[in-house]
């Protein structure tokens, strides 16, 4: 129940914050189309996990299950960091920044595919957070971690379309709604990094 939990929480919280794809998904919406919305959303980040998935299920089988503890320590110092980091910077951008959008073309869902494999967020969750995760599927098998996938995938694409959603209603009420949106993500994303360091401490 723990990795469910801790899945989905993650999950969310990557559903929630802002990013190139988000901001053209927010441009289909305004054009009324929300079919090429929800694809822009979720079918490229699927891609790009599917793949990840498998390249980090590859490296955790060939490191030692000893040297996966000590990244998940790194993951959880990491993802507190990033969080801190992130809401002292979100104080400096403007609302106009924050509003951004794009125009769904073939390039611009290229481009912002690729910030998405590029960015080291996704990297950090890879490598520190979901790698230590299936290394313990290694060693108690690998259903044993199968709530945390499940849970992670369920909360980010339900939160994608949720805060994709959100911040087309809130545009129009308040400029400075997806501004708040980036703050709880945030703000969700440094509990997440004390639970998750925590759990390394106790060796769960």
């Amino acid at each position: 129940m723990d990795l469910l939990i801790m899945g989905a929480g993650m999950g969310i919280v990557g559903g929630l914050l802002p990013s190139p794809l988000y901001m053209i998904s927010l441009t289909q919406v305004a054009l009324g189309r929300w079919l090429r919305a929800i694809f822009v959303i979720i079918v490229p980040p699927l891609v790009v996990d599917g793949v990840l998935l498998l390249v980090t299920f590859f490296f955790f089988r060939l490191i030692p299950l000893s040297i996966t503890h000590y990244v998940a320590y790194g993951g959880g110092v990491v993802l507190i960091c990033f969080a801190i980091y992130s809401l002292w910077e979100s104080r400096r951008k403007t609302h106009q920044e924050m509003a951004g959008s794009a125009t769904l073309t073939y390039a611009s869902l290229s481009v912002a595919t690729l910030t998405e494999v590029a960015a080291p967020g996704t990297w950090v969750y890879w490598l520190t957070i979901a790698g230590p995760i299936l290394a313990e599927g290694r060693q108690h098998g690998y259903w044993h971690v199968v709530p945390f996938f499940v849970g992670g995938a369920v909360g980010f694409y339900g939160a994608g379309v949720f805060s994709v959603w959100l911040m087309a209603w809130g545009a129009g009420l308040h400029k400075s709604f997806k501004q708040y949106l980036f703050l709880a993500a945030n703000i969700l994303l440094l509990i997440m990094g004390i639970s998750y360091l925590l759990r390394a401490f106790l060796g769960h």
